[in-house]
């Protein structure tokens, strides 16, 4: 009687750079339930509250990390949002109490880099500003307010959230990072793109859709995706826009991403869609690389984002590029500010001209989405939003 060798276990090997307990927990749930959807995946890849991307560190915007944000890649740009927030101060009429409140600010560089904007400026809004962060995960919120405290601002940090605000909620990059059902249009019906588990790692399987509110989704924007064509659905976006209006007495919400209009994000341009993965800086199209240990990110769907804050009873009060909405604060002269003062650094200067660059050019930064809207506020426009480079 022979014996067989057991079959070898092929390992793939994106499974050498993947946090290996968050696959096999998202592994088990594929099996129990038979695959999941993108969104699901993507949740348990970012935001698992033990092993997700997010919930293990708070060095991944930065140098050293996965990927810069604006904040993080020079203070200036705290700087000219700060002139911003404080032109915001003296429309509503510079009220005692004004709150900052900011979701997903990373480690802490954007509050900072604004509060000390502020004093350089010496605006009187340092006397008012009360600010408070907003994290997934609280432990997150408490260090981004340590690193204010410790940056000399104090007594401007709130230790809890208070509704309704006067102010401004900034959200700066934080809807592209949102979990997205992925669909695809196949022999003309809408398809949704679920993951399952196959030849020993994560896979594609178009299906049925999930929920009925995708289709909805693409009728209420009026496009059709093209044979073949995939591409992503936020439905979590404008559930946070309404969640966001309601906690906004009077004032303003300022949103920073990158997206574009229905029609060109769901175009016949984007057959693959949006969605990417960052690590270390690099980037790739592959979501089932490295899971747990790089970001993905998707397109923002600004017609959405829109039509959500107008149904929650907000106004529109102006979009921009954020070249043109930084160029419209003074970034250059800010820059120049700089340059001039006594004891900048040659090297300081030029890393800061580098940076001014980056936010500018339409290539990197610069094309970035900058969307205001306003509840109980005056119809003048925002300083913010009176630079035009092209019609939008």
């Amino acid at each position: 009687m022979s014996t067989r060798a057991p079959a070898a276990v092929v390992l793939d090997p994106r499974s050498v750079e993947s946090h290996t307990e968050l696959v096999e927990e998202i592994r088990a749930e594929i099996e129990r339930d038979g695959g999941i959807t993108f969104e699901r995946f993507m949740d348990l890849a970012l935001y698992h509250p033990d092993h997700g991307y997010y919930a293990r560190s708070s060095d991944r915007p930065t140098r050293t990390g996965d990927y810069l944000t604006a904040p993080e890649t020079h203070p200036l740009f705290g700087h000219a949002l700060a002139r911003q927030l404080d032109e915001m101060w003296k429309r509503l009429g510079r009220p005692s109490d004004f709150t900052l409140r900011e979701y997903g600010g990373g480690a802490g560089a954007p509050a900072v880099s604004v509060m000390q904007g502020l004093d350089s400026d010496r605006s009187e809004l340092t006397h008012s500003l009360r600010y408070e962060p907003v994290e997934a995960d609280p432990a997150r919120s408490e260090a981004v307010r340590e690193r204010v405290r410790e940056a000399g601002f104090a007594d401007a940090v709130r230790d809890d959230v208070s509704d309704p605000l006067t102010g401004c909620i900034l959200a700066n990059e934080l809807l592209d990072a949102f979990p997205v059902h992925r669909v695809t249009q196949l022999d003309g019906a809408l398809r949704e793109i679920f993951v399952t588990w196959r030849d020993g790692w994560f896979a594609d399987e178009p299906r049925q859709l999930s929920t009925a509110d995708l289709a909805a989704y693409l009728d209420a924007a009026g496009v059709r995706l093209a044979e073949g064509q995939e591409s992503e659905i936020n439905l979590r976006a404008p559930a946070w826009i309404r969640s966001a209006a309601g906690g906004l007495n009077r004032g303003y919400l300022l949103l920073i991403d990158y997206g574009h209009a229905a029609s060109e994000l769901f175009g016949p341009r984007r057959l693959r869609g949006t969605l990417l993965a960052y690590r270390g800086h690099q980037v790739s199209d592959d979501p089932y690389a490295a899971v747990g240990e790089q970001d993905l990110t998707s397109h923002v769907d600004l017609s959405a984002v829109e039509s959500a804050a107008i149904a929650a009873g907000l106004r529109p009060v102006g979009h921009a590029s954020q070249a043109e909405f930084l160029t419209a604060l003074g970034l250059g002269e800010l820059l120049d500010r700089l340059g001039r003062a006594r004891g900048t650094d040659p090297a300081e200067y030029i890393a800061a001209r580098a940076a001014v660059l980056r936010f500018l050019d339409p290539r990197a930064m610069g094309a970035f989405a900058v969307l205001g809207f306003g509840h109980d506020v005056p119809a003048e426009p925002l300083r913010g939003f009176s630079f035009q480079l092209r019609a939008h």
